[in-house]
């Protein structure tokens, strides 16, 4: 599946649930979060529903995210139907990691092969500031949970935040340093709470670990499927990665759409296009008429993002727990 500058579409991301256990500063306001009613989430036939038509349009890679995803009811169920669509080849999974310690086990039965932690900060007062509560060691249980149970690519996301966790960059990469993970820098997107803080670029990040690390050697960009700039620092066993939309387009390699927990096809994290397929569904359109639509949809994906515009285009003042970034 193509869409009209003949990137080749392959990967969906999609957003189980709009809550989170935690209250990440540049995600989640602290309070007055307006959740999502129940009935208005796409239900777990639905989801199937949809992931059979993607697959058929020629989707390959699932990744589940949130809100917390682990926080859905019953999710390994859903990964391991997913796992039975032809043509899925793996279904991945996005944490904050406070629930995945006590969940592993379930879900590696599922059939889950990827984990991504959402791992900001190793100082316990920083992760108290930045998630507005008291979990670290959970992740970090979580982390070495994984770890020892054979998942595989584990990938530790760090957003990179100007006079909050700047200080630590160093430290955190380290992590790759002692364990065969990979630890990713993401440049901070001016999506909703985000607005209020600064990121760190991707450049001054490289520099940094570089005078600390020694230099890097690049590896090639088909290491991994996504946006990520890899490099292999000497007698690192895990590798660094940059994801870079603010200072390093890279939309003109973008492979993915998003399904968010109400059913909106998203396709792209900073425009409000897309298609409402939970009343499409819900309006009884038969699988054909689903496919067709979601193809149109999809060849009309943005060429970029609009996140240096002046003027975001609507769509842009969504909270990121509500897209499933």
């Amino acid at each position: 599946m193509q869409d009209q500058y003949s990137r080749k579409i392959e990967y969906l991301r999609i957003s189980v649930t709009d809550r989170c256990n935690l209250r990440c500063i540049y995600c989640m306001p602290e309070h007055g979060i307006h959740r999502l009613p129940r009935e208005t989430m796409l239900t777990f036939e639905e989801l199937l529903r949809l992931v059979r038509i993607f697959s058929a349009l020629g989707i390959r890679r699932i990744r589940l995210t949130g809100g917390e995803p682990l926080l859905r009811p019953e999710l390994p169920k859903l990964i391991a139907q997913i796992n039975t669509v032809r043509g899925i080849e793996r279904v991945d999974l996005t944490t904050n990691g406070t629930l995945f310690a006590s969940m592993a086990k379930e879900l590696k039965s599922a059939g889950l092969q990827g984990i991504t932690f959402s791992l900001d900060t190793l100082c316990a007062d920083q992760f108290q500031h930045i998630t507005r509560h008291d979990r670290l060691n959970a992740v970090l249980d979580g982390l070495e949970t994984a770890r020892s149970l054979g998942f595989a690519p584990i990938k530790i996301n760090c957003v990179a935040l100007s006079g909050i966790n700047d200080g630590e960059l160093v430290q955190i990469a380290s992590l790759a340093k002692t364990a065969p993970f990979d630890v990713r820098f993401i440049e901070l997107m001016p999506i909703g709470c985000a607005k209020a803080y600064h990121g760190v670029p991707t450049a001054q990040i490289y520099e940094r670990l570089s005078s600390y690390y020694g230099s890097a050697a690049a590896l090639p960009h088909s290491y991994g499927s996504g946006p990520a700039e890899y490099v292999s620092f000497p007698n690192f066993q895990g590798r660094i990665g940059f994801i870079s939309p603010m200072t390093h387009g890279f939309c003109s390699q973008c492979n993915r759409i998003r399904l968010t927990a109400q059913g909106n096809l998203r396709l792209c994290l900073h425009h409000s296009a897309g298609l409402d397929l939970r009343t499409l569904l819900r309006s009884g359109k038969n699988d054909a008429a689903l496919a067709c639509m979601i193809q149109q949809t999809i060849w009309n994906k943005p060429s970029c993002h609009s996140f240096l515009q002046e003027s975001p285009l609507p769509g842009a003042k969504s909270y990121m727990h509500t897209i499933g970034g």
